[in-house]
């Protein structure tokens, strides 16, 4: 088996996750291989809420992300600069 070494999640992939992962995208985001995952799972030491669904796991992406530090998504534009076509009713650009 060979072995390669994989980049950690980026602040757009995190971002443009679903609601739940499969822990190996979870283990790349903490910056950890899935071996590693799967240990602290055994050990219930894995620094997120886990799911067990018949013979997966699945990591909610929200716990995760907060696990991470990151307590909100940013507000993203429709991508034409126009403040007006801004996503949520809070945003301050209006």
């Amino acid at each position: 088996m060979s072995r390669h070494r994989r980049t950690p999640l980026t602040f757009a992939e995190a971002f443009d996750l679903p609601l739940s992962i499969d822990l190996r995208t979870a283990a790349r985001a903490f910056g950890i291989c899935p071996a590693t995952a799967y240990k602290l799972i055994r050990l219930g030491r894995f620094p997120c809420t886990v799911l067990r669904l018949g013979r997966q796991y699945r990591v909610p992406t929200a716990s995760m992300l907060h696990a991470l530090g990151i307590e909100e998504r940013p507000i993203y534009a429709d991508g034409t600069g126009d403040a007006d076509q801004c996503v949520t009713p809070q945003c301050e650009c209006l």
